[in-house]
């Protein structure tokens, strides 16, 4: 009696407990939930550009040992903000500085609009990491006058050495990334990877000479700039000790705090490779690194650190500064698991050519994140979904991680309006379709593009990798076939099959029609009039749209169409766009499994640059009623530790910015690591 007595007491009391642990779980649900509803998520807007917030889902329901995890990690990944800013451009950072020590320090007419021109130039410096435009590469037109500027500098005792000051106002480095051959692929960008007195032929002549393991090669030149001294073309690594040592330094520093509050031995052991990497500058360890954080999967924390992808170099090797702190998004992440568990599936019954296909893919995860903070070429404009690493030999072995920053894309959809699309869709039926389906096949399509697309096809036996074989042309077209992957599954009733579509037909149609729409003519509103396409996603979604366009012709699968003195694009055949879709996916599958650079290029330069004028001319002129900016980015959250009397962390909280500018200001005076001249 007095045992089954003592058990049903200890019973109850579970019970209790059991109770309030999940009325504690409820009320935060509950808390987030409300907090959601009456959340600001546009801060602000200037220029293209408008400046968004987002929330981060879960954070209150991590542990204290979880929270100092990411936080150390945030802080580690702002401690090479600079490294971003000399990475664009060699003037960037006296740049900022001088412009910054002006706005805080000018005590004039700040009414005029010179002065608010002025804030405005620095704040798009801000969101790109520099002076030239994130997305089209363009150097920022300033809409004051040199004059203004020294006078300015003048009233604040502000220095900035003349070449800088001139870089401002005249054509000298007008593009930061230039992937047109005709003017020179170094020469012409102001990307600060190279010496600008090399050739691109110099740079291939460098890195083709230099051996490595033919079965599993580094990523080449990945962290270095490749410079000439005493006549000799040598590399300066990125690593403690090297160039960017100061801010490596600093971040080596947070992640050795990181490693203490880590969740599990393999976070442990990759931090560890980590540091080592970034102590040694070897290409050797980063892909041991590589291999122990694709296969580190369990832990609610996950994070992206290095000099990771190379959009930014036109010849493709050097990597940008990026990091990412992301918490598990559970509910998403459970549906989405289905996708990579049937990878097999989907690599087995795609279009590619059958010795194109990998008989094993290996070890793909796919989650959806909630992001806790990012920095480098990750902010203020941010990614959507990732899938790394990017060493083909690891993902062919090891596998490879895909996440979807859930919070990111909640952020994106919850922050405009429905004007644009009524305005370009052709009619009633295209609206509905995209007002029903359109966020959730805009996010099934980056599931499907990151964790299937990425991770599908594989090389013929001693073909080099896309950057050697496929050069400027080869993001592009990796980008354009993970596209194509996701585009052939979206009407695929696999994935209603598999619980993650409710509606194979209806997200397909919703998917073809946005995608067709966005490459032919919405994407254009982010490009100034007669411009040609030079950022590799633009290209990509191009060159698909006018390619199934132009090979369907015939059949009228897609349809110009003229109405009311308004050009729209109509999808009159969705079964015969899907198999262009496949038709195109197994060509570019085969030009990277050959490395042929040739039909590369004439994909690309064919379909993906240049621009219908007319139309263009007539899509700016539709959008300009609209007063929503083309492209968007973020101010972090800021994660505040609370401490004891002994200065140790006993809470760490989620606060908003009050402002872009402010954010930007505090992180200058928190984060400053490098000089001016690196």
């Amino acid at each position: 009696m007095k045992t089954r007595y003592l058990f049903s007491l200890l019973l109850a009391l579970m019970l209790v407990v059991s109770c309030e642990k999940q009325k504690d779980v409820n009320d935060i649900q509950n808390a987030e939930v409300k907090k959601a509803e009456s959340f600001e998520y546009v801060s602000e807007q200037f220029a293209d550009l408008k400046i968004l917030r987002y929330q981060v889902p879960g954070f209150d329901q991590l542990s204290l040992q979880q929270k100092k995890y990411v936080y150390y990690l945030t802080q580690a990944g702002l401690s090479g903000r600079d490294i971003m800013y000399d990475q664009n451009y060699r003037h960037n950072l006296s740049i900022r500085r001088a412009l910054e020590n002006i706005y805080k320090n000018y005590q004039g007419d700040k009414n005029s609009d010179d002065w608010k021109n002025f804030e405005v130039y620095l704040k798009r410096i801000w969101f790109s990491n520099g002076i030239h435009h994130h997305y089209a590469n363009d150097k920022f037109k300033p809409g004051f006058s040199k004059v203004y500027l020294k006078e300015l500098m003048n009233s604040t005792g502000t220095e900035l050495k003349e070449e800088a000051l001139e870089v401002i106002f005249n054509d000298q480095d007008r593009k930061k990334v230039n992937l047109n051959d005709e003017t020179g692929l170094i020469k012409g960008s102001a990307i600060n990877f190279y010496d600008p007195e090399l050739t691109a032929e110099d740079v291939s002549a460098y890195y083709n000479a230099m051996e490595v393991d033919a079965d599993q090669p580094i990523e080449k030149g990945l962290n270095s700039k490749l410079v000439r001294e005493n006549g000799k073309i040598v590399e300066k690594v990125w690593k403690s000790g090297g160039m960017y040592g100061a801010s490596i330094d600093k971040i080596i520093f947070w992640l050795e705090k990181a490693k203490e509050v880590a969740e599990n031995e393999a976070q442990v052991k990759g931090l560890e490779l980590l540091i080592k990497y970034y102590q040694t500058g070897d290409l050797k360890t980063w892909d041991e690194y590589n291999i122990v954080w694709a296969k580190a999967t369990d832990g609610d924390i996950d994070y992206i650190n290095g000099f990771i992808e190379v959009y930014n170099d036109p010849k493709g090797y050097k990597g940008s500064y990026e990091t990412v702190v992301q918490i598990k998004d559970f509910e998403m992440s459970q549906k989405m698991a289905a996708l990579a568990k049937e990878a097999q599936w989907f690599e087995d019954n795609s279009t590619l050519d059958p010795s194109h296909k990998k008989k094993n893919v290996v070890g793909v995860s796919y989650k959806t994140v909630n992001v806790a903070g990012e920095a480098g070429d990750a902010s203020p404009s941010t990614p959507i979904g990732i899938n790394l690493p990017n060493n083909n030999w690891i993902r062919e072995q090891h596998g490879s991680k895909s996440v979807s920053l859930g919070n990111i894309i909640h952020a994106y959809n919850n922050a405009g309006s429905s004007g644009r699309l009524k305005e370009f869709a052709y009619d009633e039926d295209e609206i509905k379709f995209e007002e029903e389906y359109g966020q959730l096949a805009d996010k099934l399509h980056t599931a499907l593009h990151e964790v299937i697309g990425h991770a599908s096809g594989q090389l013929n036996p001693g073909v080099g990798t896309p950057k050697e074989t496929l050069k400027n042309y080869s993001s592009t077209l990796e980008e354009a076939r993970a596209d194509l992957v996701g585009l052939y599954y979206l009407p695929d009733t696999k994935l209603v099959e598999i619980g993650v579509s409710p509606d194979a037909a209806g997200i397909g149609k919703a998917a073809y029609d946005g995608y067709i729409r966005n490459g032919l003519m919405t994407q254009l509103i982010r490009l100034n009039l007669g411009d040609d396409i030079e950022e590799a996603h633009m290209r990509n979604r191009q060159l698909v749209a006018a390619w199934a366009m132009e090979k369907g012709s015939k059949d009228n699968v897609i349809e110009q169409i003229t109405k009311d003195g308004k050009t729209y694009f109509k999808v009159n055949d969705y079964e015969k766009l899907r198999a262009l879709f496949g038709e195109l996916l197994r060509e570019i599958q085969r030009i990277k499994s050959e490395g042929d650079f040739e039909a590369g290029k004439a994909l690309v330069e064919t379909y993906g640059v240049k621009v219908d004028q007319e139309l263009h001319k007539e899509i700016l002129e539709r959008n300009s009623k609209f007063k929503s900016a083309p492209y968007s980015g973020f101010i972090n959250p800021v994660l505040v530790p609370k401490m004891d009397e002994n200065g140790e962390i006993t809470d760490i909280v989620v606060e908003q910015p009050e402002s872009f500018a402010g954010q930007m200001l505090q992180y200058a005076e928190d984060f400053t690591t490098l000089p001016d001249e690196n």
